[in-house]
C-alpha cells in the first residue's frame, strides 16, 4: 500500500470508492456471528416484522464496518487517529452499499501531518444511510 504524500493531497480530493454487494441473509447471519450481534432485528424475519419492519436490516456497524474497509484500503490502519460515524438510516436487504470518501481539511498535530476525510455510505437510491469523519496521519 502506498501512502497518499500529504503534500499532493488537496481539499476536495475524493477516496477510491468502495462498492460492495447487495446485502442478503448470509452477510447479516457471519457479521452476527463475528460481532456477536445477535438482535433479533437483523436475522429473524418474524421479530423484524412484530417490531414493524418489513424485513430483517442491516447491523449499523456492519456498514461502519465497511467504512473501515474504505479507510484501511487507502491507508494502513495504524494512520487512523479518529473516527467517527452517525447512522442516519437504516440499509435493508438487498440494498447495495458504495462508501466514498473526501479530504475536507489539512493541518498538523501532534507532530504529525493530517487530513481530516468526510465519509458516508449511500445506497443505490442515493440514499445516505452513514455520515462520519476520520482524521489520518500523513
Amino acid at each position: 500500500m502506498t501512502l497518499p504524500a500529504f503534500a499532493d493531497l488537496q481539499v476536495g480530493d475524493t477516496l477510491p470508492p468502495l462498492a460492495l454487494p447487495a446485502i442478503n441473509r448470509t452477510t447479516l447471519a457471519l457479521f452476527a456471528g463475528a460481532s456477536n450481534d445477535h438482535n433479533p432485528m437483523h436475522i429473524d424475519i418474524d421479530y423484524a416484522r412484530r417490531g414493524g419492519m418489513p424485513d430483517v436490516f442491516a447491523h449499523g456497524m456492519l456498514s461502519m464496518a465497511y467504512l473501515g474497509r474504505l479507510l484501511t484500503q487507502w491507508v494502513d490502519q495504524r494512520r487512523i487517529r479518529q473516527f467517527n460515524a452517525r447512522f442516519t438510516g437504516i440499509t435493508h436487504l438487498g440494498d447495495q452499499i458504495t462508501c466514498t470518501g473526501k479530504v475536507v481539511q489539512k493541518f498538523e498535530a501532534d507532530g504529525e501531518r493530517r487530513v481530516k476525510v468526510e465519509i458516508q455510505t449511500v445506497n443505490q437510491a442515493g440514499e445516505t444511510r452513514i455520515l462520519g469523519d476520520a482524521t489520518v496521519a500523513l
